[in-house]
């Protein structure tokens, strides 16, 4: 199977071209090829396949082998293979997802893409269709315990749901590995849950660390920051336009409140190309 690594400040995939591959299991592809020690090493495996109702599919599998909904990091890198490797001379691009028809600006220097801006579309803020067993019809700085701890969460779906926690205490220093599972798995969330945590630095900047559900913490979650922004602009902590530092670098989120859509701008990276043969 030939495939390209790519990542998008930091949150790495295996990308194949499904133009000229074919991938009879994914689920089990996306497990073999993340794994760090054995694989490839990724978050998760995205196929770039034929549309019906777009230029281009995403189809998107995290590390664990589950089906994701859609992810922001990993569809900028889609639309600089397109162009990149010659699939498309467009720089305006649809891609379907599972979380929707996604719309992509693709800024060229030297004939690369070398930054993608998206149309992330509205987010959801409705508790049953993020989802979330919260009670009433949004989840704005609500109290939360988990494991046996209250945290204040703002919940919020991007096409995929997100719990957002505001910090105090540096993110820098959260023990991720043990607190992250336990969001994932909370019960309030029948579909688990990404979830971010948050330092605000100031009105126009954030920083952020987070816990995707099926892959653990990854360097960066372009859903994930968005949703974030989102809760901070709908707890008073932000203008509507802000930078969001992450661990793999920053991206930059605009909710046009006027429009009710969210874009998201930031980079997209081949890392290399190859060739591996499944087991």
């Amino acid at each position: 199977m030939k495939f390209t690594k790519m990542h998008g400040c930091g949150n790495d995939y295996v990308y194949v071209n499904c133009f000229e591959e074919t991938v009879d299991n994914p689920s089990e592809v996306a497990k073999y090829v993340s794994d760090r020690h054995f694989g490839i090493g990724s978050d998760g495996l995205i196929l770039i396949k034929p549309s019906d109702v777009a230029d281009f599919e995403m189809e998107m599998y995290n590390a664990d082998g589950s089906r994701g909904e859609m992810c922001g990091n990993g569809i900028r890198c889609v639309g600089k293979y397109v162009y990149d490797y010659h699939l498309t001379d467009k720089t305006q691009i649809s891609v379907e997802t599972l979380a929707g028809i996604k719309y992509l600006n693709l800024l060229v220097e030297d004939k690369k893409v070398s930054r993608v801006r998206v149309n992330m579309g509205a987010p959801i803020l409705e508790a049953d269709q993020i989802p979330t067993t919260f009670e009433g019809s949004s989840v704005i700085d609500q109290p939360m315990t988990v494991a046996g701890k209250e945290y204040r969460v703002t919940c919020v779906s991007m096409g995929n749901p997100h719990c957002v926690i505001f910090l105090d205490e540096d993110i820098t220093d959260l023990d991720l590995e043990k607190i992250g599972p336990e969001f994932e798995h909370h019960a309030r969330f029948p579909k688990r849950v990404n979830t971010e945590f948050v330092n605000r630095i100031d009105d126009t900047h954030l920083r952020m660390r987070v816990w995707e559900r099926g892959s653990g913490e990854t360097w960066a979650c372009g859903t994930g920051t968005c949703a974030t922004v989102v809760a901070a602009i709908l707890n008073g902590l932000t203008q509507n336009e802000v930078e969001v530092e992450l661990l793999g670098g920053t991206l930059k989120i605009e909710w046009d409140r006027e429009k009710n859509l969210v874009y998201m701008t930031g980079p997209a990276v081949v890392v290399f190309d190859g060739e591996c043969v499944l087991p």
